[in-house]
């Protein structure tokens, strides 16, 4: 019995949690998000398929179409937020008997980065280091540095999940005041500017006592 013609587009990716994911839709993302699209066509065995995979961006309500990609298999990475449509069209032969249309949904989420004003670098696993808070999204482009009092630059780092330890040239800098320098942008084209003093308190336990001995 012959096999029906068929594709079954899906996207692989990375997920947030760094654990590789396959599905026909894709919501809540972060970008940047880098999409493998595979057709996974079946029954194609007399047939030499073409395929083309329609990009489209929905702007007011409509969608925009932004290119087209020729392949069985097609990578692209989602760098603004917003939601998107990858149609897949497959003709079977010169003749141009198509397959019906397959869609896939892309949303990638609006951005979203802060920072707290202290840390506790005191080894109690609780706040140890300085880094983003949790829930920052969608930071396509991203450099932050902490500087000392005299404007010597201390620690600096190109992405969101990074984090600074409280050290300078491998050892503990000072209890005090530092200062934060951050230069950042959103899937959404929202610019992060932070200029802002970070406290550090070695001496400073879960609860608010000190540990620190005079």
């Amino acid at each position: 019995m012959a096999t029906a013609q068929d594709v079954d587009p899906q996207a692989y990716y990375v997920d947030d949690e760094t654990n590789a994911q396959v599905s026909s839709n894709i919501s809540n993302a972060q970008a940047p998000l880098e999409v493998t699209f595979r057709a996974n066509p079946t029954g194609m065995e007399n047939y030499t398929p073409s395929y083309e995979w329609h990009f489209r961006k929905k702007t007011n309500n409509n969608y925009e179409e932004l290119f087209v990609r020729y392949e069985e298999e097609t990578q692209y990475t989602f760098r603004e937020s917003g939601t998107y449509s990858v149609i897949l069209k497959t003709k079977l032969d010169n003749q141009g008997t198509e397959l019906e249309e397959k869609e896939i949904v892309i949303t990638i989420v609006e951005s979203k980065l802060d920072f707290p004003n202290a840390f506790s670098p005191n080894g109690d696993g609780i706040n140890d280091t300085f880094k983003a808070k949790e829930g920052y999204k969608s930071i396509v482009k991203f450099k932050a540095i902490i500087l000392n009092r005299w404007g010597q630059k201390l620690y600096e780092w190109n992405s969101p999940s990074g984090e600074w330890d409280g050290t300078f040239k491998g050892k503990p800098v000072k209890d005090g005041v530092y200062f934060l320098h951050v230069n950042a942008k959103g899937a959404d084209g929202a610019i992060y500017e932070f200029r802002k003093d970070i406290n550090l308190l070695r001496g400073f336990t879960e609860g608010g006592a000190s540990s620190s001995t005079h």
